[in-house]
């Protein structure tokens, strides 16, 4: 009688079969810690305007059922009027106050600072994902910063700190993106985000502050 002998299976793939896989894979890329501190202290600051904002808008609306006046504690002069901000229609945009969806956006930014520091590696979907919330913050800001100078002349502290939060934010994903591909770019741009990606945040934020002074220079030179 033959003897069957049964020969091992190697359920390994072949050697060549991993360097394949990995080229398939989708690419991931992680960040700086410079850019993840960077994520959670601008998050940070969103979610502490956005909190005191909150917090400041429930004791405005208490005040007014018990036919009282609240005076919120940034509501320093005519201008500087966080209280008249508030109340404006345009502090409720989407049928709540907003910034209970800044606690939320500026939280997730928080979060996502803390992953990279971490070591996560996210894939460009992500990417392109998180830079278009960025966007949709820093488009939001521009039309808030419009609204409150022009449509309801006062200016609130908190709502500015929000601002510069999410401008600062916004330009150093965007540069990320540029620099690792993520977002098509000319040459001379990538190599512009490369070492002078904080010209654009402030040249951003210098407009906001020379609009500023110049749509109240009456009341500051007074």
């Amino acid at each position: 009688m033959s003897k069957t002998t049964v020969r091992d299976v190697d359920m390994d793939p072949e050697p060549s079969a991993a360097p394949q896989r990995a080229a398939s894979a989708p690419r991931t890329e992680g960040a700086s810690r410079a850019l993840a501190l960077l994520l959670v202290i601008t998050g940070a600051a969103g979610v502490l305007a956005a909190w005191v904002i909150t917090l400041d808008k429930f004791k405005l609306l208490e005040a007014k059922v018990k036919g009282e006046t609240f005076v919120p504690g940034c509501s320093l002069n005519p201008v500087v009027s966080c209280g008249s901000v508030m109340e404006s229609d345009q502090a409720s945009v989407f049928g709540f106050p907003n910034p209970m969806l800044g606690l939320v956006t500026y939280g997730i930014v928080v979060c996502v600072g803390m992953s990279l520091l971490a070591g996560a590696r996210f894939p460009r979907w992500y990417w392109l994902t998180f830079n278009a919330g960025t966007l949709f913050g820093v488009v939001f800001c521009a039309w808030l910063m419009f609204q409150s100078l022009y449509r309801i002349n006062a200016l609130c502290l908190w709502c500015c700190l929000a601002w510069v939060a999410t401008i600062i934010m916004f330009w150093y994903v965007t540069s990320f993106n540029v620099r690792q591909g993520f977002l098509p770019a000319p040459g001379w741009l990538k190599g512009f985000f490369g070492e002078f990606t904080w010209v654009m945040p402030v040249l951003h934020i210098g407009i906001i502050g020379m609009l500023i002074l110049t749509r109240w220079w009456e009341f500051w030179t007074s």
